[in-house]
């Protein structure tokens, strides 16, 4: 092995042990932020171009602007009709995905709204949705997105619109949850919560699913 080689196997070996090392020093800056926010503390990171201490300092206002809600559970009532709702976005979503996709996006707001989180804008919710939910609040982002067309006016492929309402559907489950407990949405994501295939052109489905 020529001395270059191994030269340039040290510089690598050097470079990944410094990465390691300040990702572990990034996670033990703030701790608690990065075990309360979950997957949502490397997001922010990441949209800060890796500045931890603005990514934090974002993090900290979100949580002071959560002390300041009030939150409260969904009635049985309330959480009844929620579940019924997202049983007919499902079916909708066999004719009219992207249709689906904006009534999910609307009973994720309203469910929100009703559990005491802001409403000012999609963005300010979804934050403070974050401190509680930081391991499901992206796929209220994802949703968002995905429910409207491009920019050239194209809709997203109907997989990526099945997948994100399947994904959105934790977060639904997060907050209908008696305490808001994300751990409501593990217990019930079974078999039957499978989204339906969207309904191609011209071609008549042989059955459709009609329950939660």
């Amino acid at each position: 092995m020529s001395s270059g080689l191994i030269v340039a196997i040290v510089v690598i070996v050097v470079a990944v042990a410094a990465l390691g090392a300040f990702a572990l020093r990034r996670r033990q800056q703030h701790p608690s932020l990065s075990r309360q926010f979950g997957p949502e503390y490397e997001r922010t990171v990441a949209r800060h171009n890796g500045d931890t201490t603005a990514a934090e300092r974002e993090l900290a206002q979100r949580v002071e602007r959560h002390r300041e809600l009030t939150l409260t559970p969904l009635s049985s009532a309330e959480r009844a009709r929620a579940e019924q709702q997202w049983a007919q976005v499902k079916t909708r979503f066999v004719d009219d995905p992207r249709q689906a996709l904006a009534d999910a996006e609307a009973l994720l707001a309203r469910v929100a709204r009703e559990r005491g989180y802001p409403d000012s804008d999609v963005d300010a919710q979804i934050d403070t949705i974050s401190v509680d939910h930081g391991e499901h609040v992206e796929s209220y982002r994802v949703l968002h997105a995905i429910s409207r067309p491009d920019t050239a006016g194209r809709a997203k492929n109907t997989e990526e619109q099945r997948a994100a309402l399947v994904r959105a559907r934790d977060l639904f489950l997060a907050l209908i949850g008696p305490d808001g407990e994300p751990e409501r949405a593990a217990a019930h994501t079974t078999t039957k919560d499978r989204m339906p295939t969207a309904r191609r052109p011209r071609q008549v489905p042989t059955q459709r699913e009609h329950h939660a």
